[in-house]
């Protein structure tokens, strides 16, 4: 077995959420490092029709401290992947690369006052890193999570995290009124209904959060989501004046580069 080649890792639990979404971890390896908000290659052992594993890149949803990793996934009925993914239990095996790489990393950020994480879908997965991390309260002063679903229900996985994050040994007493959790729905009546896209366009999220529209001099972005929705955030982002930074290029934003199929 070449040195590049995936590990094989123990599923440990699995939780679903609705018929569209489900999170599960599997064992750590000890040499396995990473930085919070990154993704890594993960598949399922290769069948006898197939000449390899079919693998995908999956935001790490575990903060890096932790001794497991977490994912949270779609299911996609005919998916390459998800089709098999979806139907893991405890003590199954999936793969997982070995290098760990990202975008959606505070290293990539300029030092800022707040920190904005917009995620629709599964896009909140490297947020769920990245609000576990004591480092994220230690740069921000304020740090407001976004997740934006069609329905309801798909919101759950967001809201159990958050809940959770409160007797956190970790970051709970860290967070104190720092992290700010705001949701909405596009396909169901709620409180605060729209695309992301819209709420910013329109001002309706910042008067939601009781803090000012995007400033280039206090204001950090991360963008996690479908293409589209990625795209058409970084473009508003740009009209506030922030830029795209990179790992060797610090910026004002970042955004996923990684998609799973």
């Amino acid at each position: 077995m070449s040195a590049n080649a995936p590990t094989e890792e123990k599923v440990l639990s699995v939780e679903h959420f609705t018929d569209r979404l489900f999170a599960f971890a599997i064992t750590r390896p000890q040499a396995f490092r990473f930085r919070s908000g990154e993704f890594v290659m993960i598949g399922m052992p290769k069948t006898e029709e197939q000449k390899r594993p079919v693998m995908r890149a999956y935001s790490i949803a575990s903060p890096s401290w932790d001794d497991k990793v977490e994912f949270f996934s779609i299911k996609v009925e005919d998916g390459p992947l998800t089709s098999r993914l979806q139907k893991i239990q405890p003590g199954d095996t999936v793969l997982m690369g070995r290098k760990p790489v990202g975008t959606l990393v505070l290293d990539a950020l300029l030092p800022g006052k707040r920190l904005y994480m917009f995620s629709t879908g599964t896009g909140i997965a490297p947020f769920a890193s990245l609000i576990r991390d004591p480092e994220t309260y230690e740069r921000f002063d304020q740090v407001i999570l976004t997740h934006t679903c069609r329905q309801v229900e798909e919101l759950s996985y967001g809201l159990k995290l958050i809940e959770d994050l409160r007797e956190d040994p970790l970051v709970g007493e860290m967070i104190g009124d720092k992290l700010l959790h705001i949701t909405s729905v596009t396909r169901e009546n709620y409180p605060l209904k729209g695309r992301i896209t819209d709420l910013i366009q329109s001002g309706k999220l910042f008067e939601h959060a009781g803090v000012p529209k995007l400033d280039p001099k206090e204001d950090r972005v991360m963008i996690c989501g479908s293409k589209d929705m990625i795209d058409d955030t970084a473009a508003l982002c740009e009209t506030f004046g922030l830029t795209e930074g990179s790992n060797s290029d610090p910026r004002e934003f970042v955004i996923e580069k990684a998609f799973v199929g």
